[in-house]
């Protein structure tokens, strides 16, 4: 999975890394994420981990999106404190949008890599 230098990140990107930092922090969850629509619209969820269910943030973020009516993703930000993307979430962005950029940014909200295949 390319991943490309952090680059400065447009008002509307910044705006789903600040959204996906407050959905992890209001739970205390593992990673926060948001996504933006072909519309403009922003959903955005955290990682729920249950015994009968495990999603992460943005396998949600995109499937709220999906589930009112998006038919593209444009951006999407994750907030985490993993090193890399999972492939779950990736692959929930990619079967809607193939080319949106994937932020990911630490806790802090430093941007530390773009996913753009």
């Amino acid at each position: 999975m390319p991943e490309s230098e952090p680059s400065q990140l447009s008002a509307e990107d910044a705006k789903l890394v600040t959204l996906a930092r407050a959905a992890r922090a209001r739970i205390g969850a593992a990673e926060g994420a948001a996504v933006r629509d072909g519309d403009g619209r922003t959903y955005n969820a955290a990682s729920v981990a249950l015994p009968s269910l495990s999603v992460t943030a943005l396998q949600l973020a995109v499937a709220m999106a999906v589930a009112s009516g998006a038919g593209k993703i444009e951006a999407a930000a994750v907030v985490t404190e993993a090193s890399s993307l999972d492939t779950l979430g990736r692959a929930a962005v990619r079967d809607v949008s193939p080319s949106a950029p994937i932020h990911l940014a630490a806790p802090d909200a430093v941007v530390f890599a773009t996913i753009a295949d």
